[in-house]
């Protein structure tokens, strides 16, 4: 065997099971600080908002604009709308923004909804554009200029606000005048459409529960998440902040870590829950989260020098980094897919020392416990017992088949700025009504790479298995039934004639592109 062989396997092999054990042991970390913080500050949270209740008049409380961002939303425009007309505030003090990107019927839609909902004297109002500039981020912009709320509330096309949402927000948000953001809980309309659907809940449930609830209450920095939150509009007007951009893909993560390093704190209430739509498809799934990852990297590229040169503390920093950077896992996971049978020759060979090659191995497993743990937690803390024990193999297959797809996202996100926001299709699906999205997300040619990866696996599985690696075999074995899965589902099927819209986004042809951190959107 070569010697440069040797020595690249070696170091892409440590190198992928340092940084997976780095990322491991951060969220082992996270779910200390939940637990340590969760109990107080959730109690202290809902006597703020009582205290706020009992020691202010309703006619009293500060004016509030609710910005919904559309584009091409027919199937669930009906449902945002008429909750976010149904929040209990008043009528006086609320204002609706729907902001229409839309070149669909849903602008005839929501010009409907609106002539209805102003006749019985809500005061919801539309907000278009010439063009898609900024996509959301210019969208917001725009109707941020003539938004007359003190406070902006957020909902993308597929949540459901909650008639009691802003009643609870707006007391925390007023009892800390350098808050600029509460973020909202995203709970699940279609948690049980489909096993998919089942294992994203899981890990937006660990963000959630675990998570966000880590970082606001112990002083480290945090996000907003697009939707289900409500900012405090003097904070985005800050020049220091600089207002809503369009130069990278999570527009919402951007703005937060910028009012942050301008002095302004971000906070989160675990109990103000609000209900959200889950991608129903494997391809709709793919297009966010490949969307998630390209500007989650974007961000880590244009802020993290200044969180390095910002007056924090050495371990507000490191947490800066492994939270805008955490993407990065996917390229790590795909990078230890691809080397684990060269690894087994190196180590056959004598050519590295058994032992370090087995605590290597020992430290991924242990790296691969932590988002099980810390997402049945997170379901545990939430009142489901410990029923995320059955969806956790789901939610393991899941997180490795979207290893490419992730990979090409962090790829794009290091070396471009900006690209296409092309919205995730929702289809207004619930668990007790199913629904198919009259939009499709374009297809690209990732699913042959990791169909092909998938028997690569099953077969480094096989060659692990019978050489008596057995512990460590199953790795490999959930990444070929992931791999595989995942492609086999994203594969290009024949377009049905249902007069569907199908929504066309670049291909991925040798280049990564991007289809579809928030919303016009998610």
């Amino acid at each position: 065997m070569h010697d440069a062989f040797l020595w690249v396997t070696l170091t892409a092999f440590f190198a992928a099971t340092a940084a997976l054990a780095v990322y491991g042991l951060h969220l082992y970390a996270l779910l200390y600080l939940f637990r340590r913080k969760a109990p107080t500050r959730r109690r202290e949270q809902q006597e703020t908002i009582a205290t706020y209740h009992r020691d202010h008049a309703v006619d009293r409380w500060p004016t509030v604009t609710t910005q919904l961002p559309i584009y091409n939303e027919r199937d669930v425009i009906e449902r945002l709308v008429e909750a976010t007309a149904a929040i209990d505030y008043p009528p006086d003090l609320h204002e609706i923004q729907i902001l229409d990107d839309s070149d669909d019927s849903t602008r005839d839609r929501v010009d409907d909804l609106v002539r209805r909902l102003q006749a019985r004297g809500v005061d919801v109002k539309v907000v278009r554009r010439a063009n898609r500039s900024g996509f959301k981020a210019g969208a917001l912009a725009t109707g941020l200029a003539v938004a007359r709320g003190e406070y902006v509330a957020v909902f993308d096309a597929d949540f459901v606000p909650p008639k009691n949402f802003l009643r609870q927000a707006i007391p925390l948000l007023e009892a800390k005048p350098d808050l600029a953001c509460l973020q909202g809980r995203w709970s699940h309309l279609n948690r049980h459409e489909s096993w998919l659907t089942e294992a994203q809940a899981l890990g937006i449930d660990g963000h959630f529960a675990i998570e966000q609830g880590a970082r606001a209450w112990n002083g480290f920095m945090m996000n907003f998440n697009g939707t289900a939150g409500v900012w405090r509009k003097a904070a985005i007007d800050d020049p220091a902040v600089g207002g809503w951009s369009g130069d990278t893909l999570t527009e919402d993560l951007d703005l937060s870590y910028r009012a942050q390093l301008a002095g302004w704190k971000l906070d989160y209430c675990l109990d103000l829950a609000c209900p959200a739509e889950l991608p129903g498809t494997v391809g709709a799934l793919k297009s966010q989260q490949r969307r998630w990852a390209t500007g989650s990297i974007q961000v880590a590229r244009k802020l993290l020098p200044s969180v390095w040169r910002a007056r924090l503390s050495l371990a507000e920093k490191i947490e800066a980094t492994l939270h805008l950077t955490h993407y990065s896992v996917a390229l790590w996971m795909l990078l230890l897919a691809v080397i684990a049978r060269p690894m087994l020759l190196v180590a056959s060979e004598g050519k590295v020392f058994g032992e370090w090659f087995w605590i290597a191995w020992a430290a991924i497993l242990v790296s691969a416990v932590a988002p099980s743990l810390v997402y049945a937690y997170a379901r545990y803390s939430l009142g489901g017992r410990w029923s995320a024990l059955r969806t956790i193999p789901s939610m393991l297959i899941l997180g490795c088949g979207m290893c490419v797809n992730n990979s090409l996202g962090v790829l794009r996100g290091l070396f471009g700025w900006g690209g296409d926001f092309v919205r995730t299709p929702k289809s207004g699906s619930a668990d007790t009504s199913r629904a198919v999205s009259h939009y499709q997300v374009a297809v690209n040619h990732t699913w042959i790479a990791e169909v092909v990866l998938g028997i690569y696996s099953l077969l480094s599985f096989v060659v692990y298995f019978f050489q008596a690696q057995r512990a460590f075999s199953i790795f490999l074995l959930l990444y070929a039934i992931g791999f595989f899965l995942i492609g086999w589902l994203s594969r290009p099927r024949k377009p049905k004639r249902t007069g569907i819209a199908v929504e066309v986004a670049p291909l991925l042809t040798g280049q990564v592109g991007s289809v579809e951190s928030a919303g016009a959107t998610r």
